[in-house]
């Protein structure tokens, strides 16, 4: 038997407390706990029948769905190391991380069947593709309901501590992807320390981000040891889809991404659905702007709103309960935080020389917890510049206030240094958004031959606004120094997104290089 803390633990709970409880929702797929439990433990025996064991990689690019809970689970099970990869990432990007990581079995939907041939004759490892889709499975790949139901029923290979769990994949949104390692200890521990935190998922939490994301995969994890009802799965993030299941089954959470959120509250047909089971809105994943959350909680005014500060690497470790955005709440003044980190994380805010700086200066985020990562895979090197004396150094720009509160200004590398002054892109974006004609926006720096970097903003106008980019930048002096404001604005349809929801800034910056 496994020690503990292990994943699959919440399996035999479940399965053993509540048998006839449901687990999952996925379109007209009900699966009870009892059910789910015995589903997870035949298609891990089918895995060890095609050779996945101890550390062994199973990969899956597959959209959200019960089928991939359950392989992630079986993946555990057997004693293997799941590795769910980026739906959007083409042939090119999803052969290099299935060679990189060693992938001995490969998963994949309807949506992506057609890519697992060309993938199978590029990745020597893989021994084994199957089809999870609804549809009948191509030729060459198992099917994976023939999995399930001649799978023997396989005893928990008993993973747990350090042992690898994850192996996802990051950087998409800054250069090469690198493997993140992380382990059954990192993900309970940040898990726990979220519900410690009173920061834990309501009766039914609905899964928006995809569960390749680390904050898809936590929150699945602490809805799982919180012991609560349901989880409800869409394939993919779209507005409508989502509200139709909030209103089907009743939802009580869901984790947004500032992009989603903009997305739901703009949307013409939001009063067409009934959304008010809605108890709490996790958001996170990228810089949410207070003109955003504001206009988020004016429209739902009974919904509790937490946001949560995390990376692949550690998992989530900051949150700011839903307390403080309540009329009571706010007057502690911390609604422009991030919050407070959780019970088992320490976090410094530290000077380029690794000191850390007074409260109130800007400095880069460092943290140590037991969920940050094992290591980049087979990356030893990258692992130790970034893990030093035990300390994650995050690569953001934060301070810390008198109360503990920490405060986010940006990503170090995306600071814009112009005339020798430092701009935050994101101080910037916060005053654009403030004004009525921006729905959303993106502040970069782009080369100047006079001030080496000028601030450019790239703005999608508000449905019927037309603002011009003398009145945006008017704006802007308006509530910022000078030399903080844009010089140049472009205006945009929509701006380039990843997956989980990310302005990909990369891309924006690759437009303006020579």
């Amino acid at each position: 038997m496994p020690t503990y803390p292990y994943l699959t633990q919440v399996v035999h709970k479940a399965a053993r407390a509540r048998p006839a409880e449901p687990c999952l929702i996925y379109q007209d797929r009900r699966t009870g706990n009892a059910r789910f439990a015995e589903r997870v433990a035949r298609l891990a025996g089918a895995f060890g029948g095609i050779g996945v064991g101890a550390g062994e990689r199973v990969a899956l690019v597959a959209l959200n769905s019960d089928r991939l809970v359950e392989s992630l689970f079986a993946t555990f099970w057997a004693g293997g190391v799941a590795c769910p990869l980026n739906v959007r990432w083409n042939v090119e990007e999803l052969a290099f991380a299935l060679n990189d990581c060693g992938a001995a079995v490969l998963l994949v939907d309807d949506v992506h069947a057609p890519l697992a041939a060309e993938l199978r004759d590029r990745v020597p490892t893989l021994r084994a593709c199957v089809h999870m889709g609804d549809g009948a499975a191509p030729d060459g790949l198992l099917a994976y309901e023939d999995l399930v139901e001649l799978g023997p029923v396989r005893e928990d290979a008993g993973r747990s501590g350090d042992d690898p769990a994850y192996l996802l994949y990051t950087g998409g949104t800054t250069g090469s992807p690198k493997g993140v390692l992380l382990s059954h200890a990192n993900l309970v521990a940040a898990s726990t320390a979220m519900l410690a935190a009173g920061c834990g998922t309501g009766e039914r939490y609905l899964h928006a981000p995809p569960l390749f994301h680390v904050a898809g995969v936590q929150v699945m994890t602490a809805h799982f040891l919180g012991g609560q009802g349901p989880q409800v799965i869409i394939p993919a993030f779209e507005p409508r889809a989502l509200m139709a299941a909030i209103q089907e089954h009743r939802v009580t959470d869901v984790m947004l991404v500032p992009t989603m959120l903009q997305m739901v509250l703009g949307h013409p047909d939001r009063a067409a659905y009934r959304l008010d089971s809605i108890e709490q809105i996790f958001y996170g994943a990228a810089p949410m702007t207070q003109a955003l959350l504001r206009a988020a909680m004016a429209a739902m005014p009974s919904v509790g709103f937490v946001q949560g500060y995390g990376m692949t690497e550690t998992a989530l470790t900051i949150m700011l309960p839903a307390w403080y955005h309540t009329e009571e709440g706010q007057l502690r003044g911390k609604m422009t935080s991030i919050g407070q980190p959780l019970p088992t994380a320490d976090v410094v805010i530290r000077d380029p020389q690794g000191h850390e700086v007074p409260r109130g200066v800007v400095g880069e985020l460092t943290v140590k917890s037991p969920s940050v990562m094992l290591g980049y895979h087979e990356r030893p090197e990258l692992t130790a510049q970034t893990v030093r004396d035990g300390w994650l150094h995050s690569g953001d720009g934060a301070y810390m206030d008198d109360d503990g509160f920490v405060h986010l200004v940006d990503r170090l590398k995306d600071m814009i240094i112009t005339g020798g002054e430092n701009v935050y892109s994101s101080e910037v974006e916060s005053a654009l958004t403030e004004h009525a004609g921006v729905a959303v926006c993106a502040v970069i720096g782009v080369p100047d031959e006079t001030w080496g970097e000028r601030v450019h903003a790239v703005v999608v106008p508000a449905p019927g606004a037309l603002p011009t980019a003398e009145e945006l930048i008017a704006h802007c002096r308006a509530r910022l120094a000078g030399f903080k404001c844009p010089r140049s604005v472009q205006f945009v349809e929509a701006l380039p997104v990843s997956a989980a929801g990310k302005i990909l800034k990369t891309r924006l910056r690759a437009a303006h290089r020579p």
